[in-house]
């Protein structure tokens, strides 16, 4: 009979939080501000999803309303010239949690200074955490 191997893979995604924050290369858009909205796509480790799925405990996942704390603090927080600089943020701050993965996240700015008719601007950047054995396991 064939082993059995079972993998989990459980995302979290937080879709259109709004945040006003004055992030931009502009004088005017750092001191007038505007609305910027993030998603996030998150990949949990397989140990976090099989330990939330068992257990039934929020503190084994990632609460959805702290991440959506954490993030809106960082959008409202020190401005940024670049969106992208900003997405960066989010997705280092998020992967700090051992029970991430990865993390996709993407910031939409949908009121940037464009002279043209348009829909949005975004940027997302995706943060993949490997694990890297140390030297003793590679001996």
């Amino acid at each position: 009979m064939a082993e059995r191997i079972e993998e989990h893979m459980m995302q979290i995604a937080l879709k259109g939080l709004r945040v006003f924050g004055h992030h931009g290369v502009f004088d005017f858009e750092r001191q007038n501000g505007q609305e910027f909205v993030i998603d996030v796509d998150l990949t949990l480790t397989d140990e976090a999803a099989a330990r939330a799925a068992a257990t039934d405990d929020v503190a084994e996942t990632v609460h959805y309303g702290e991440m959506a704390e954490q993030i809106a603090a960082i959008v409202a927080g020190e401005p940024v010239n670049l969106i992208e600089t900003l997405a960066k943020r989010i997705s280092d701050a998020l992967t700090e949690d051992p029970k991430i993965a990865s993390a996709g996240v993407t910031v939409h700015k949908p009121h940037a200074p464009i002279p043209l008719q348009f829909e949005d601007v975004s940027v997302t950047w995706t943060a993949v955490r490997y694990d890297v054995p140390d030297e003793s396991e590679l001996a």
